[in-house]
């Protein structure tokens, strides 16, 4: 766990992100500057990732979320939100569960973006059966990786293993036994997502009994940088209103 934007004495309430697979914390690392006032900005850095570049990642959904909840324990016993995009929506969705059980009345609401809901099919093929030649071609197809890191051998040794092991738990992942969430669900899309778009995204909200809503974004799968101001205003306005 890292604090991305520290405040000074009790926050009002925290916001906890997770990022999509293969990603790091750059993208909520942006938005430091313009998160509201009262907001504390964490980011959660998985196995594989960032100063933890040298453990393997999971490939099992149970160990992961026992290890996230057990990290973020005294955060959830605290008012949060939570944010995920793509595989982090998934994992998301699951750490919301773990806290609505554990801490009732603490997630004040979850976001997921470019995520399906979990009783949505997984388009195949899937992804994280492709060899690597092609799983690097699918990746730059989607963006969100940079065309310097694709074309970097090196880098793409050490991030595809990470990159498909996360793909695999998001495109594995389902429907899970338990109840529906108590804390409201924002759920945003992209409007070119080929991946999760509006279909596979329009039934969130029937996995909560607060209200929830579907929202849509300008742009393809990865819109957490092109779109920035107006996905911070959205998070903004929801998190002012809680």
């Amino acid at each position: 766990m890292t604090r991305l934007r520290p405040v000074d004495g009790t926050p009002r309430i925290r916001l906890i992100c997770f990022s999509y697979a293969g990603g790091g914390l750059g993208p909520f690392r942006a938005w430091a500057p313009d998160v509201p006032d009262g907001v504390e900005l964490l980011g959660v850095r998985l196995p594989g990732h960032g100063s933890r570049i040298r453990e393997r990642p999971h490939t099992d959904w149970e160990p992961l979320v026992d290890e996230v909840t057990g990290v973020l324990g005294p955060y959830l016993a605290e008012p949060h939100a939570l944010f995920g995009h793509s595989f982090g929506g998934r994992l998301a969705y699951e750490v919301a569960r773990r806290a609505g059980a554990r801490h009732p009345g603490r997630t004040r609401r979850l976001f997921v973006a470019a995520c399906r809901t979990p009783d949505t099919p997984q388009a195949r093929p899937y992804l994280h059966e492709l060899t690597d030649a092609r799983l690097r071609d699918a990746m730059g197809a989607m963006g969100g990786v940079p065309q310097e890191v694709l074309r970097d051998d090196r880098m793409m040794g050490v991030l595809l293993p990470v990159v498909r092991a996360e793909m695999r738990l998001a495109e594995l992942w389902g429907v899970r036994p338990g109840t529906r969430l108590a804390a409201p669900v924002t759920a945003l899309y992209g409007r070119d997502d080929p991946v999760d778009g509006a279909a596979e995204t329009a039934r969130w909200p029937r996995f909560s009994r607060a209200a929830g809503e579907v929202l849509e974004v300008p742009g393809g799968h990865f819109f957490l940088d092109a779109h920035r101001p107006w996905l911070l205003d959205v998070i903004g306005a929801r998190l002012g209103g809680d």
